[in-house]
């Protein structure tokens, strides 16, 4: 694997959402997680070392990234190898953005300030070796602390998905309540999103450059008990849950109704276990994503 930033600069990059919708529509609407974690490392036969971080990300970048339109690195089990984990990230998104493949780090950051600052320096700063195309971000700290992160990433044509509806149970606590104004939590993070896409929707863009995470198997009784208009954000939606979390192609369909067209599906274990053989992961993505294409479209 070779080592480097992401290729581009800010004046010839599209804005992320333009250049996403482009790819779902010529590799369909698809997104693997590269989720290197101990269990599935075992499953594959590999150590859970340094090594065998190497040559599971090293084949999953191989195997996919000339073919799937995303590739999302989960950056805890890089991180939790140390620095030798974060470089073997940094040579992740370079080689996969040199194979064709979107990327999305997802690292969920959220902070305040000068820390969210530099938090967007790393994700999505210009020459920042771990730079993806975009990056997952949390808002609960209220959404007006992502403005550093939301700012960078625009000045660098870059994105970033905002949790709203996570796939978890144990998120409905936080982003099902009710505020004081009617709003529920996640009702105000995909009005924070739908704000910061109006510029690219003024401009006519297909689709915004900041998205949200909504999970594939919240129901579509959610979405109608919070009273959610999914087709006003005008960005993607990041949808984790289809495969072994228990989601398919239909829950997609349900959840998302008319904004279904905006939805990246996001897949790991799935996918993932199609390997460590490349046909073998190859094989899984096809699989998975003739069963998108039916339904979402691409």
């Amino acid at each position: 694997m070779t080592a480097g930033p992401p290729t581009g600069s800010p004046a010839a990059r599209e804005p992320f959402g333009t250049r996403l919708a482009a790819a779902m529509a010529s590799r369909g609407p698809l997104c693997v997680g590269v989720d290197p974690h101990p269990g599935l490392l075992a499953a594959w036969g590999l150590d859970d070392d340094l090594a065998g971080l190497e040559r599971f990300s090293r084949t999953v970048v191989e195997a996919l990234a000339d073919r799937v339109a995303v590739l999302k690195p989960q950056a805890a089990f890089f991180e939790r190898h140390g620095s030798r984990g974060v470089a073997v990230l940094e040579r992740v998104l370079a080689d996969a953005a040199s194979a064709g493949a979107l990327t999305i780090a997802d690292a969920k950051r959220g902070d305040i300030g000068s820390t969210m600052a530099a938090y967007a320096d790393a994700f999505v700063g210009e020459g920042s070796p771990l730079a993806a195309d975009a990056v997952t971000a949390s808002p609960y700290l209220g959404f007006g602390s992502l403005r550093p992160l939301l700012d960078l990433a625009a000045a660098t044509g870059r994105g970033v998905f905002v949790l709203a509806l996570t796939s978890n149970p144990e998120g409905a606590a936080v982003q099902h309540a009710v505020g004081v104004d009617g709003r529920s939590v996640a009702g105000a993070v995909l009005e924070g999103v739908r704000d910061a896409n109006g510029p690219e929707r003024a401009a006519g863009r297909p689709l915004g450059s900041v998205g949200a995470v909504v999970g594939a198997t919240i129901g579509p009784d959610a979405v109608r008990r919070l009273g959610l208009d999914l087709t006003a954000v005008h960005g993607p939606f990041l949808a984790p849950g289809i495969g072994a979390q228990g989601a398919g192609p239909a829950d997609l369909a349900a959840v998302f109704g008319d904004a279904r067209r905006a939805v990246l599906a996001s897949s790991s274990r799935e996918v993932l276990g199609g390997g460590p053989s490349p046909a073998g992961l190859r094989a899984a993505a096809e699989r998975t994503l003739a069963g998108l294409a039916a339904v979402l479209g691409g």
